[in-house]
């Protein structure tokens, strides 16, 4: 918990600028620059040109907007999705608990928080009722901590306003319950609950038949080494680089399976975070930076038809292309 509020505290600024990036908010005119190939390109400004613009405006503690939510999210959420695993290795739902843990440490798929390292996954039946498992311990802390989430991105994004209707974590909570009931905490869930399942799904599967098939048969023992290996010294010897490549390969592919997964989902990503603040009294859910939408469907098909679906994916190098809309002052 205290490794994860630390993490959180730290990509603060960062995500502070992603989600204004996200809902389209552009204070600062395009510039004339060079896109990673020399050519001479306009570029919307990056990161950092963001992070001194609100720093600017509201001083270094800007930069850490929506943080108490976010670190309430972020503590509640590694605790339910450790207790959910436990119950689910548990009798009757597990065959045997595992220390409260999942994954095994030469696993062929991706380690998730939380995971275990006891069992070898000896077969894709072992991998799809980890990953099961796994989805159902992250359901239930992304439906337990939406609420804070909703409540992190409001508070974020009333830097366009320059509102105050979201100051504190507890008023908040009565603020949307007072204007939007019970469902105005849960609004963006649909898509953030699809893009984390397909997510995980996409990155274990992935992993598992890089490491099971084009791995184990790539830098595989060579033909005819058996177990009489493991009683002469010389040959247990000569393996040795081979596992330590093995294990090298395993987890450069579980960060490029990664990679991969989180930016074909990332469109659930943007239009979660756009749908929780969508017509919620801030001038950042409002027109002209987003018109009211009656769904994440109707969100999503907008974003489509504008070409805007990877609004906020990269925070450098961010060029204008034809056709996209951007609200600068």
């Amino acid at each position: 918990v205290l490794l994860g509020s630390g993490l959180t505290v730290l990509s603060q600024p960062l995500m502070y600028v992603k989600v204004l990036v996200q809902v389209g908010y552009e204070p600062l005119p395009p510039t004339l620059g060079r896109n990673i190939f020399g050519r001479q390109v306009y570029q919307l400004p990056g990161l950092f040109s963001y992070a001194k613009h609100i720093v600017k405006v509201d001083g270094r503690a800007g930069l850490f907007k929506g943080l108490a939510p976010r670190l309430c999210s972020s503590a509640i959420g590694t605790v339910v999705h450790s207790k959910v695993l436990q119950e689910l290795l548990s009798p009757p739902w597990g065959q045997h608990p595992l220390s409260g843990q999942l994954f095994p440490p030469d696993s062929s798929f991706p380690l998730q928080p939380g995971a275990s390292k006891k069992e070898p996954v000896s077969s894709l039946e072992q991998v799809l009722k980890e990953t099961s498992r796994e989805m159902v311990a992250r359901s239930a802390a992304t439906l337990i901590t939406h609420p804070f989430h909703v409540i992190t991105l409001r508070c974020m994004v009333q830097f366009i306003g320059r509102e105050t209707k979201y100051s504190g974590t507890l008023s908040a909570f009565a603020t949307i319950y007072r204007e939007e009931g019970i469902l105005g905490f849960f609004a963006g869930l649909i898509p953030r609950l699809l893009g984390d399942i397909l997510s995980l799904w996409l990155c274990n599967m992935l992993a598992y038949l890089i490491n099971s098939y084009a791995l184990e048969n790539g830098v595989g023992c060579a033909p005819g080494s058996g177990p009489q290996l493991c009683f002469e010294g010389i040959q247990v010897l000569s393996l040795l680089p081979q596992v330590s490549t093995m294990t090298e390969m395993k987890s450069y592919s579980q960060a490029v399976t990664g990679f991969f997964a989180s930016m074909l989902t990332y469109p659930f990503v943007l239009v979660s975070n756009l749908m929780a603040v969508n017509n919620c009294g801030l001038a950042g859910g409002l027109l002209p930076y987003a018109p009211t939408y009656s769904s994440w469907l109707d969100c999503w098909s907008q974003l489509h038809r504008e070409g805007n679906m990877s609004r906020g994916n990269s925070l450098f190098f961010r060029k204008i292309p034809a056709g996209k809309r951007y609200v600068w002052e």
